[in-house]
């Protein structure tokens, strides 16, 4: 059987207050912040780190390319961390990120993993984990 895809480009959080999502974002995980057009030149907004990037929407948001029922909160994501877990731990323990779960074990696409749990400011949940 053929696999068609080669990796996830880019996904999209509903939330309810653009600015203050992409504050935590920078804060808890360093992202970038990006502004963008679409293609009906409708203002866009997304969060950059690495090869990859989370667009952010609310409900305001105009484009013929939104999920059929976009959800605040239904977020769940996990993502690699570029340092050693503990670190970033630490790390979210002096910007005041609380964790949820974790650190625990886990199963990623390529393997076993060690992961922490958190939540952004409108209760999706991130994963960060570490292969082991």
């Amino acid at each position: 059987m053929t696999n068609w895809i080669d990796r996830i480009d880019h996904v999209v959080l509903t939330v309810t207050d653009i600015e203050k999502s992409t504050q935590f974002y920078e804060k808890a995980l360093g992202f970038e912040r990006e502004f963008f057009r679409g293609p009906e030149g409708q203002p866009r907004h997304a969060l950059l780190f690495g090869k990859y990037k989370i667009n952010l929407q609310d409900k305001a948001t105009e484009t013929p390319t939104k999920a059929r029922v976009p959800t605040i909160g239904a977020g769940d994501v996990c993502l690699i961390a570029s340092q050693p877990l503990d670190q970033f731990i630490e790390h979210l323990k002096a910007v005041g990120v609380e964790i949820d779960t974790g650190p625990v074990p886990r199963r990623g696409a390529m393997g076993p993993i060690r992961s922490v749990y958190f939540r952004d400011p409108d209760g999706n949940l991130v994963e960060v984990s570490e292969y082991i």
